[in-house]
């Protein structure tokens, strides 16, 4: 008889009455996590007094890293080891301060079965609240239940009272008042705009190129082919090394002929001499060769859009991509020729950069690039992190930032744009942002996720405001100085609905020029996603 040795039963520990197990997800980058952990510290405190003010017991499955100085989960192999130690149904609590890789415990939270609260600090210096957004979709995505909270001391009655509702039910009843499926829309030369653009879509097709998926753990940025098929796009997955491989290629004549029509048209840097903390035309350099690299390599594979990961592997070689980023997604741009010399590659148009790889910034982006230039609106349009907000004279102001890639007309051209180097900690090759501040005006928002098997796309209005000099400056050196900011004011929805709905770390920002136009061509661009086969919400005030 054939005997076989065979692995010892995995044994895990049994849960408690009226204990919860508290983890953390963190950066992949050691740099940010031990930057960052004082403010966890903080978040852990303040739910875990919460807690016990309610009778329960938190346990930490474990500490922190004497050689790291820091506690969090840092890689999905920690992950899947830190979930052998907590019972498979205890309440478990995942508090977030900073940004973070939620593949790292995705793994542990799908095969969980006791009930899951995501927590959050709401602050500005640390984007605990960003890294919420994302987690809480990629949860949506892989359609595991979950409650969520955040607040800004962990003192108030909201925060408690949502805690405590989480120890008793496992859930926590947020406002979706004001969330309603698309109705069936009116005959309109928008719908049939709309739907047309969806037709000719399914029709002739696009391709989106991916420098890598899965940029900085972000599980819901990633398409399955499947889903994003039958939209009518295609993905072409790319390579970062050949993009650097490609940069490699770009005469130094090119890149100084673009950087000579940025500063042209009015575009100034804030250089030093020390690389390592300061920017240089050297790092400025590099930037360009990767905006001229990137057309040509979109051009060579007949691209419709294009996403740099960046974050994973490049970082390390080059400047940060937000430079090139932004100058895609800008109309008024440097020229680009061919490798041959004979072609302006897209002459006179922005091409659509997803950031960050977000596969449901892509689908977004070119959305509204076709919506917008076939309504004669100017398209240019980004993502941008939903990164903190305060009330101000009276209403809440979100504070919207992206990594230094928004398109100059946004901050109103140009000679509105300054790169400043990005922050050390997180870009240690440096490069420069297009930092400045997003001028007043109508807009529309939106995001393209994943929920229950299904493409979603949430449509929104908004406006942003201009808030005196000093409060500005106040948001920005609460967040990121370096990178370019917008304050938004969502339409018919409050901090708490905002927060509780949205399924991203990302929404998307377009222009109109005024009320009446950003109405009807939202009404177009929610008949393409609809066309396109996207179940459309609308969320918030939004006239039709």
């Amino acid at each position: 008889m054939t005997t076989y040795t065979l692995p010892a039963p995995v044994v895990r520990p049994a849960s408690a009455p009226k204990t919860a197990y508290l983890i953390t997800s963190g950066d992949l980058r050691e740099s940010a996590n031990v930057a960052g952990w004082p403010t966890q510290v903080e978040l852990e405190e303040g739910v875990t007094g919460v807690l016990d003010g309610l009778g329960w017991t938190v346990v930490r499955p474990f500490g922190v890293d004497p050689a790291t100085g820091h506690g969090f989960i840092s890689s999905q192999r920690m992950g899947l080891e830190v979930f052998r130690d907590i019972p498979v149904d205890a309440p478990l609590v995942v508090a977030i301060a900073n940004w973070q890789y939620s593949h790292h415990v995705l793994a542990g939270l799908r095969t969980h079965e006791g009930p899951i609260l995501t927590v959050a600090n709401f602050a500005g210096d640390w984007p605990g609240l960003v890294g919420l957004l994302g987690l809480n979709a990629g949860l949506t995505k892989m359609g595991k239940p979950y409650a969520t909270t955040w607040s800004v001391d962990y003192t108030d009655d909201w925060f408690t009272d949502a805690i405590r509702e989480w120890t008793e039910t496992g859930a926590i009843t947020h406002d979706d008042s004001h969330v309603r499926p698309l109705p069936e829309l009116p005959d309109s030369p928008e719908k049939r705009l709309g739907e047309a653009l969806a037709a000719q879509l399914h029709a002739e097709k696009a391709i989106i190129g991916v420098f890598d998926e899965g940029c900085m753990g972000m599980y819901n940025a990633i398409f399955d082919d499947e889903l994003l098929n039958k939209t009518g796009i295609y993905k072409e997955r790319l390579s970062q090394s050949a993009l650097y491989a490609e940069m490699l290629e770009v005469g130094e004549d090119e890149a100084d002929a673009a950087y000579d029509w940025l500063i042209d048209h009015g575009m100034t840097f804030r250089y030093g001499e020390d690389a390592v903390t300061e920017l240089t035309r050297e790092q400025v350099q590099w930037q360009l060769k990767m905006y001229i690299a990137a057309l040509r390599i979109a051009d060579d594979f007949g691209l419709d859009a294009v996403g740099i990961q960046y974050q994973q592997g490049l970082k390390d070689l080059v400047p940060a991509s937000d430079l090139a980023e932004g100058i895609l997604n800008s109309t008024e741009r440097p020229p680009v020729t061919s490798r041959d010399g004979s072609r302006v590659l897209h002459e006179g148009r922005a091409f659509p950069h997803f950031n960050e790889a977000d596969e449901g910034v892509a689908v977004d982006a070119l959305v509204t690039d076709r919506v917008w230039r076939a309504m004669g609106l100017v398209p240019d349009n980004t993502l941008h992190d939903v990164r903190w907000g305060e009330e101000y004279d009276g209403e809440f102001v979100w504070v919207y930032e992206i990594s230094g890639s928004v398109p100059a007309s946004h901050l109103g051209g140009w000679d509105q744009a300054e790169g400043w180097r990005q922050g050390h900690v997180f870009f240690p090759a440096g490069g420069a942002t297009i930092n400045g501040v997003s001028r007043p005006g109508e807009i529309v928002l939106s995001r393209v996720f994943i929920a229950d098997g299904i493409l979603q796309a949430d449509v929104f209005r908004a406006s942003v405001v201009e808030l005196p000099e000093e409060e500005t400056r106040r948001r920005k050196e609460a967040t990121n100085p370096e990178w370019p900011i917008a304050h938004v004011v969502l339409r018919g929805q409050t901090r708490d609905q905002f927060m509780a709905r949205h399924k991203a770390n990302h929404a998307q920002l377009v222009y109109a020029p005024d009320a009446e136009t950003a109405d009807r061509a939202l009404i177009a661009k929610a008949a393409m996603f609809a066309g396109m086969g996207i179940a459309v919400n609308l969320v918030g005030d939004v006239s039709l």
